[in-house]
């Protein structure tokens, strides 16, 4: 086999392989070695562009060297020309807290004169999906809503993926003069939750004014994609019509009923509709209608909010959230007091996405 057929097969494995010689130059890194650690190592280059740990300038020379594990057992491997081995752990910060991850590194000296070495390294293939997955999570974060008024209407909002990627998607935006809400949770955790919320927010038809009709047409959509039967979305989605002081609003399949404090109380707004999915692909969905007042506060809320759990296994449920509300005096209060009593009453573990819109009418 020819060198160039080495690499070629060396490229196929999942895990990394790198070839250093006794001066710490990276004479060649495999492509798992290249995902995982840095796209900078495809050229011959020092160990601190093979790791891409920051550092400029000679490798080992710079003020974070002295920390590399990579560098560490590589030298050690050098002085005694023999089989060096060592496990690094790295951190991976996912939905606010922190993962670690380890790695085995394994050298092996390639001649008698200790002049090449091969590197190996276990667990380069997790590496790199934690790093596919922190990627997914950054794209995801730039499909939520970024201000914090839409069409002169006042809202905040609370977006906590159990996971990385998360399943929620909390959107706002304005039409032809009003503001619109929509708050979509589709079943299922990660990347595939991801995925499918990712096609909502290309689904859902941002210029149809009428509500009912674009989650009709994203029903008839969802249908393309021919799911099985455990895959749906449920969808509550607002329109804030300022002029006419009258909300439109329709639920489908949603858990948690859109919620509406005003000066007798809170309403529980709800009207029964199957979520979207394969179960009823023809079902014409409709807008309903509801007056407000100055004044008002508008909730969206997603199940992972009533059903979040204690260490008991109680779900904080819907009196809770209202019990929130009614202390609230605006939306961003609303938000922030919900997001303190959830993690309080949870110790801050949550084992669904937690997502709520608020809005000051």
């Amino acid at each position: 086999m020819t060198l160039n057929g080495y690499k070629k097969a060396l490229d196929r494995i999942p895990e990394g392989v790198f070839v250093f010689d006794d001066r710490l130059r990276v004479k060649f890194t495999n492509a798992a070695f290249r995902r995982a650690f840095s796209d900078t190592a495809k050229r011959n280059g020092t160990l601190a562009q093979a790791l891409a740990c920051g550092e400029s300038g000679k490798c080992g020379e710079g003020k974070n060297c002295e920390y590399c594990a990579f560098l560490r057992i590589m030298r050690a491997a050098i002085a005694e020309k023999a089989e060096k081995s060592e496990t690094i752990h790295t951190s991976v910060k996912r939905s606010g807290h922190t993962d670690k991850i380890s790695v085995r590194i394994r050298i092996l000296p390639m001649d008698k004169n200790g002049k090449l070495f091969l590197g190996l390294t276990d667990g380069t293939y997790q590496t790199e999906m934690e790093r596919e997955m922190l990627t997914a999570q950054r794209m995801q974060q730039r499909l939520l809503p970024a201000g914090k008024s839409m069409g002169g209407v006042p809202y905040a909002y609370m977006y906590i993926p159990c996971f990385g990627v998360g399943g929620d998607l909390p959107d706002v935006y304005e039409l032809n003069g009003q503001t619109y809400g929509v708050l979509a949770d589709v079943s299922g955790k990660g990347i595939s939750a991801g995925m499918l919320s990712a096609f909502v927010k290309a689904g859902f038809d941002r210029k149809q004014p009428d509500l009912a009709k674009a989650v009709t047409a994203l029903n008839t959509k969802f249908n393309e994609l021919n799911q099985d039967e455990r895959s749906y979305i449920t969808v509550a989605a607002v329109r804030i019509d300022e002029t006419e002081r009258l909300l439109r609003y329709i639920s489908a399949g949603h858990n948690a009923p859109i919620l509406l404090k005003n000066s007798l109380g809170i309403n529980e707004i709800e009207a029964p509709a199957p979520p979207v999915s394969n179960w009823m692909p023809d079902f014409i969905y409709r807008e309903n209608s509801l007056p407000f007042e100055k004044g008002d506060l508008l909730v969206l809320l997603t199940d992972g909010v009533t059903e979040c759990m204690n260490a008991k296994g109680e779900l904080f449920g819907i009196e809770r959230a209202e019990s929130v509300l009614l202390q609230s005096r605006g939306a961003e209060d609303f938000i922030g007091k919900l997001k303190t009593a959830l993690t309080v009453f949870s110790g801050g573990k949550f084992s669904d996405d937690i997502t709520a819109i608020a809005f000051d009418l």
